[in-house]
């Protein structure tokens, strides 16, 4: 069942909800292996993307992203806002005027964030950062939709791969970022940006499923 402007808000105010509720662990993380603020400044970003869906409702999946994308580089200090502000931004840009997303077109989507992260971020697979999550994440999503799998199956694919590669970032030394200045000492840490990208491709599943689920019994 492909995903409509309604689910996708939906998922990004699920999202919203579980950065709240991780707050307290993202600030954890990062006080380890950078400065302490990566779970305050999610949880400001967030509830300003919630508090802007409410008050001016985006018209398709795009729109939604784009108000979040601008919405996180206005509101969340440090490399976070950038970096997730662009990968919702070139997400959106991928979508274009779609009005429903399917597997394969999630699928592209996820690819598009991706690629702006590592543009912006320039860092790659195994340098401790929020790629160790979004880049399994979209070599499973890309192996369900070529499965056929529709639009939550894919995210639930994501978002499992998501959780397994920011749980392999505990073994990785920094090579990026404030962690990297900890040398051999940023291992023994799960990466806090790896960590909130999991989150929040959980929630977005699980929102998809709930929505998949809404979907069927009407």
């Amino acid at each position: 069942m492909p995903c409509t402007t309604q689910d996708v808000i939906a998922a990004l105010c699920a999202g919203a909800k579980t950065i709240t509720e991780h707050r307290d662990e993202l600030v954890r993380l990062d006080r380890s292996i950078g400065d302490a603020d990566h779970g305050e400044n999610m949880d400001r970003g967030f509830r300003a993307v919630v508090a802007q869906l409410d008050s001016a409702p985006p018209e398709t999946p795009a729109a939604a992203l784009k108000l979040v994308g601008t919405t996180l580089i206005s509101s969340v200090g440090g490399a976070s806002g950038p970096l997730y502000g662009t990968a919702f931004l070139r997400a959106a840009s991928a979508l274009g005027e779609t009005a429903e997303l399917d597997g394969s077109v999630l699928v592209g989507a996820l690819q598009a964030g991706m690629e702006g992260v590592e543009a912006r971020g320039k860092a790659v697979t195994g340098d401790k950062t929020m790629i160790d999550a979004l880049s399994p994440a979209v070599e499973a999503a890309k192996a369900s939709a070529e499965s056929g799998a529709g639009a939550a199956t894919v995210l639930a694919a994501a978002a499992d791969a998501a959780h397994t590669g920011a749980e392999t970032t505990e073994s990785l030394v920094a090579r990026k970022g404030r962690a990297s200045y900890l040398g051999e000492r940023s291992a023994g840490h799960v990466d806090p940006g790896a960590r909130s990208t999991a989150l929040l491709l959980a929630a977005f599943a699980e929102a998809g499923e709930a929505g998949g689920a809404a979907g069927a019994a009407r």
